[in-house]
């Protein structure tokens, strides 16, 4: 009998224990709580609400009247800059996005291998993503100071014109812009080397005592067992081009609340289908780049060997 209450006694403790702990836990979290209520789930709910209203500003003040899906309308077929601003923010996403993962990878790959002083490289690879917000973009920008190589004129632009124009345009593209591609490096090649340092360094022994060559163990080994990281990767420059502020959809939307006509209403529109357009490059994303789900072979129930069998 006593064993008994004593066993319900260090449940109750245990118990009571457990709903400290979280009470404790829930307070270290209250700050991060209250900041997404006020600053997130609010404007985020306000913004479905505000999407499917007309808000002019006028002497008496701002007036909220109901319109449907009439912002949407405007924003889809009848407004002249949204869908090419759109467009042109999807070139960009699907330009940038792989060139940036894969040389955030090559210099993972480089700063990887133990090489003297890399510790300095990494920091400074690491630094644009602290001052990619700031004024430093803009001066850099204003300056001329991120422009880069003009390929018009060389000969594999002339070759690659040859082949397709469209492939040369991006090739264009992507050359004048190289410095904003290394901007954007820095979170993914620390997921990167944090992947790379990862690797079982006995896979990569036996490997090389199989005779395997640098190359094939790249591509046998280490991309196939980096594949989530280069998922996360992926969707987080993804998430990142999305809010670059020289992307041409972020400069309407700001412009849109100022107006006089449409106003919140219109700008609110024109957010949710930004967001949805993100929403399905990222879901693009992880169609191609989710690892394939292992497939469990099925248990076969065998009925033991009696001992006269055996």
């Amino acid at each position: 009998m006593n064993i008994v209450i004593n066993a319900k006694k260090e449940r109750v403790k245990i118990g009571a224990n457990q709903r400290r702990q979280m009470i404790v836990g829930y307070l270290f979290m209250s700050p991060w709580i209250i900041g997404f209520l006020l600053l997130t789930a609010y404007p985020f709910i306000r913004t479905i609400y505000l999407s499917f209203f007309d808000v002019a500003l006028t002497i008496e003040g701002w007036q909220i009247n109901f319109s449907g899906l009439n912002n949407y309308d405007i924003a889809l077929f009848r407004n002249i800059n949204f869908v090419p601003n759109l467009i042109s923010f999807i070139i960009m996403e699907i330009t940038y996005a792989p060139a940036i993962t894969v040389i955030a990878f090559i210099l993972a790959l480089l700063l990887n291998r133990g090489l003297k002083g890399q510790t300095w490289f990494r920091a400074l690879f690491f630094l644009p993503v602290i001052v990619m917000s700031g004024p430093v973009m803009y001066q850099l920008l204003d300056s001329g100071g991120l422009t880069g190589i003009q390929i018009d004129s060389m000969m594999l632009f002339s070759m690659v014109n040859a082949l397709s124009a469209t492939m040369a345009q991006a090739l264009v593209f992507l050359f004048e812009n190289y410095s904003v591609l290394l901007w954007f490096t820095g979170i993914p090649i620390i997921l990167f080397i944090n992947g790379l340092q990862k690797i079982d360094g006995s896979i990569l022994e036996a490997a090389k005592i199989d005779s395997a060559t640098s190359w094939q163990i790249l591509w046998k080994i280490s991309i196939p067992m980096l594949k989530p990281i280069i998922l996360v990767a992926f969707i987080i420059t993804i998430v990142q081009l999305a809010g670059y502020t020289l992307n041409p959809v972020l400069p309407q939307i700001q412009d849109s609340i100022h107006q006089t006509v449409g106003g919140l209403g219109l700008a609110s529109a024109f957010a949710w289908i930004y967001s949805f357009v993100v929403l399905a490059l990222i879901g693009v994303a992880y169609l191609f780049l989710r690892s394939p789900e292992e497939k469990v072979p099925p248990v076969v129930k065998t009925r033991p060997k009696a001992w006269n069998e055996q």
